[in-house]
C-alpha cells in the first residue's frame, strides 16, 4: 500500500530549515534506503507544504518518520497527517487497475 504523509509548513519555514535540513534529510534517505519512502519533497509557490509517499504495509512507517523529523521537532512543520493512497495507474501502483 502507499501512504502520504502530507506537512503543513510554518510561514517562516524557508528561512529556518537550513539549521535542520542536514539531519532531516539524512533521515529520509535512511528511510528511503530502507524502502519506506518512494519520493518526496516540498510544495513549492507556495512552500507551505510537504509531501512524502511512503510504502509499506501501514503508516507505521510514515508516522515513525514523522516523530522522529526534525522539521516536525523543531516546529518547521505546523501540522502532520497520513493518509493511505489507493495508487492504480503506474509502474508502482499498489493496487494497478486496467480498462477492460
Amino acid at each position: 500500500m502507499h501512504f502520504l504523509l502530507i506537512y503543513d509548513l510554518a510561514p517562516d519555514y524557508l528561512e529556518r530549515r537550513g539549521e535542520f535540513r542536514n539531519d532531516h534529510l539524512k533521515l529520509a534517505w535512511e528511510a528511503q534506503q530502507r524502502g519506506e519512502i518512494v519520493i518526496a519533497g516540498a510544495l513549492a509557490d507556495p512552500a507551505d507544504k510537504a509531501v512524502l509517499l511512503f510504502s509499506g504495509e501501514s503508516s507505521d512507517a510514515a508516522e515513525r518518520f514523522a516523530r522522529a523529523d526534525p522539521y516536525v521537532v523543531h516546529g518547521l512543520v505546523t501540522q502532520w497527517h497520513v493518509r493511505p493512497w489507493i495508487t492504480v495507474v503506474g509502474q508502482d501502483a499498489s493496487t494497478p487497475i486496467r480498462p477492460e
